[in-house]
């Protein structure tokens, strides 16, 4: 028995509902269950119930057992004088509020049914899956409903991406051009040069980046010397040689430091994502959009961020992919799939984000946007759309990274509107 059920019976009064009474033997009637509260203090507010004839208002804590009420030390919380009803699964013992009033309790573990205590164990039964726990129920689910969740889940994992952004906003002083800069950084460097790209970003202040934009060369210069890339001297390419002067200059000019900043790797990656050509791909970014930030945030439809991002490597790049090296001859622009990735993971974020932070709701317009992307190719997302579960356009494969990150591998199925409609179903 969890906890986490006994809340699932109260929010749906899934218990026998006649002739419940206390543990002192008093009538139990529920009028209104109240408000789930997942966070701190009582479990339920603003919960109408009748006992021994008497209704009260207030709210309702739920337990395994009577005791966990000392356990956790409500009765010097008095958060907790409002508690109606002490609703465990097993009476232990009586409790009293921080006055020394008692409270109420009603012990369920007689009041529950074995179909639903059933479809329960059914549910968290591990035998047989290779997925998450209800991988052969999941597409009895209604679409309608689904479709409500996954919109829900895909403004969860937004939120949860707003975390990082409001912590950037905090250590730039409001900045939200560096905050920009920041997580374009970031994810220029993806999975494996993330970490060496924010780095840089965090040691590059965005007043240098301000005044170096309007020339691409003297961008891409500090973006390589500052991440240790113009530190070999046995290269002799007559572009390398350039850059690596332009960079002394810059440097004294703005007293870069290198310090802390990670060297990007090149092993594992394939060579358009070179950290070498994503970062000068980015330098043209800045070059081309001297005001970035307003341009991204005015963006209302996902062709103009085609527009905005419709950028390439600077030309030395069109026949190498590392200082030195020639290759064979092929543009470096920024593919249709990359700038998906930055307007889902850097843009709309960014977007919400400021949205939130002015008092605006832009939610319409964002859903717009990423309901016209095509879903992230991932193990995930294959493994869901193994199961018959619509994943179409990138709100979806956002939606279900969001749920199987957050509620399937934590067990979440109750707090999970799939898991509560298959049990609501079973029971």
């Amino acid at each position: 028995m969890k906890e986490d059920l006994l809340h699932f019976i109260w929010k749906y009064k899934k218990l026998q509902l006649q002739d419940l009474v206390t543990s002192k033997n008093e009538p139990v009637s529920i009028v209104d269950a109240g408000i789930h509260n997942h966070l701190s203090g009582p479990d339920f507010f603003n919960s109408k119930i009748k006992i021994d004839g008497q209704l009260w208002a207030g709210n309702v804590e739920i337990h395994l057992r009577s005791s966990d009420w000392y356990a956790h030390d409500h009765e010097q919380d008095s958060n907790y004088d409002n508690v109606i009803l002490h609703v465990v699964w097993e009476d232990d013992g009586e409790v009293f509020h921080s006055d020394s009033s008692k409270v109420p309790t009603l012990e369920l573990k007689n009041y529950i049914s074995k179909d639903l205590l059933n479809a329960y164990q059914k549910l968290f039964d591990q035998k047989g899956k290779s997925f998450i726990n209800c991988e052969k129920d999941i597409s009895q689910v209604d679409d309608f409903l689904f479709e409500n969740w996954k919109e829900r889940l895909y403004f969860e994992r937004l939120e949860r991406k707003s975390d990082f952004v409001f912590e950037l906003l905090k250590e730039s002083q409001n900045n939200w051009e560096q905050i920009l800069f920041t997580m374009l950084l970031k994810n220029f460097g993806s999975k494996i040069n993330g970490r060496a790209f924010l780095s840089l970003a965090k040691a590059l202040d965005f007043s240098a980046v301000r005044k170096l934009r309007s020339g691409a060369f003297q961008l891409e210069s500090v973006f390589f010397g500052m991440s240790n890339l113009l530190h070999d001297d046995s290269i002799v390419d007559d572009h390398y040689i350039q850059l690596k002067k332009e960079y002394g200059y810059q440097k004294n000019k703005f007293d870069l430091k290198e310090e802390g900043v990670q060297k990007p790797e090149f092993f594992k990656l394939r060579p358009p994502n070179f950290p070498t050509v994503r970062l000068s791909q980015l330098a043209a970014l800045y070059f081309k959009n001297q005001n970035l930030f307003s341009e991204v945030i005015n963006a209302s439809g996902l062709e103009q961020f085609y527009e905005i991002f419709d950028v390439a490597a600077s030309e030395y790049w069109n026949d190498h992919f590392t200082f030195g090296k020639i290759s064979k001859k092929s543009p470096k622009k920024l593919t249709k799939k990359f700038i998906d990735l930055l307007i889902i993971n850097t843009l709309l974020p960014l977007k919400f984000c400021y949205a939130k932070h002015s008092g605006k709701d832009v939610n319409e317009e964002i859903i717009g946007i990423v309901s016209q992307i095509k879903y992230e190719e991932n193990t995930i997302v294959s493994n869901f759309r193994s199961l018959k579960v619509g994943v179409k356009k990138a709100k979806d494969s956002q939606a279900i990274l969001q749920l199987y990150n957050e509620y399937c591998t934590k067990n979440r199925c109750l707090q999970c509107a799939i898991g509560s409609n298959l049990l609501n179903r079973n029971s």
